[in-house]
């Protein structure tokens, strides 16, 4: 992986981020309208052309996530579940419910709304992660940024994660779902972006953390944020 991008306005290391509460359907939640989304926390990262900004709900049956990707042209030639999506255009998601930096979710998202989930048994530098893990049950949209104010080529990914998807990972991650009311884990959310397009992909390649490791890898536990289940 290239350098991480260093935001300037970066969480101080105690931060977290506490996911609101909404009795509400995935359904009624994908389209990205619903007014649960306006009572949802709010974190940003990332260079301002590339600004991505990401919220979450939670309830008894699961976790809806959102990322508003500004963007001015998003691109992609991978288009199979579980393809190596990481290579192109993604924001993503890591999820330890144990906090034990192993053992966590990975959920990656592309701009034409590829998905590829992982279990990460062993975070960097012995990084040992399983694509034959599926996050049963997830499901996810992206939506042009336009319909949500956001300049033109933007993109809004939104997937709902089921508590019950990671009862397959291990017994013990089976055993935090579902989380209740003051229940802590840990998480943290990325986007990569590459401005020149497939011809050159690593060339000014974007690398962006809400909370940044020292790098070079984005599995970097240590750097994780505590995940408050409102």
């Amino acid at each position: 992986m290239a350098e991480l991008y260093r935001d300037p306005a970066a969480p101080p290391p105690e931060a977290s981020y506490r996911v609101a509460h909404a009795d509400t359907v995935p359904s009624l939640l994908l389209p990205g309208h619903h007014a649960a989304w306006r009572t949802a926390q709010a974190i940003s990262w990332g260079p301002a052309a590339y600004r991505t900004t990401f919220r979450a709900i939670w309830n008894a049956a699961g976790l809806a996530i959102r990322f508003d990707a500004i963007d001015d042209a998003p691109w992609h030639t991978l288009t199979r579940h579980d393809e190596a999506i990481w290579e192109e255009e993604v924001v993503e998601i890591f999820i330890d419910p144990l906090r034990a930096g192993r053992d966590y979710a990975e959920v990656e998202i592309s701009p034409i709304n590829v998905v590829t989930d992982l279990h990460i048994a062993e975070p960097a530098p012995g990084l040992k992660g399983n694509l034959q893990w599926n996050w049963t049950g997830l499901e996810s949209t992206v939506i042009p940024g336009a319909a949500f104010g956001l300049p033109a080529g933007s993109w809004t990914a939104i997937a709902w994660l089921p508590w019950s998807g990671l009862r397959t990972m291990t017994p013990l991650v089976a055993a935090c779902v579902p989380p209740t009311p003051g229940d802590a884990w840990r998480f943290n959310v990325f986007r990569i972006k590459r401005p020149h397009g497939p011809a050159e992909p690593e060339r000014g390649a974007i690398y962006a953390a809400w909370s940044t490791p020292e790098g070079p890898s984005f599995h970097a536990p240590a750097f994780f944020r505590d995940l408050v289940f409102s």
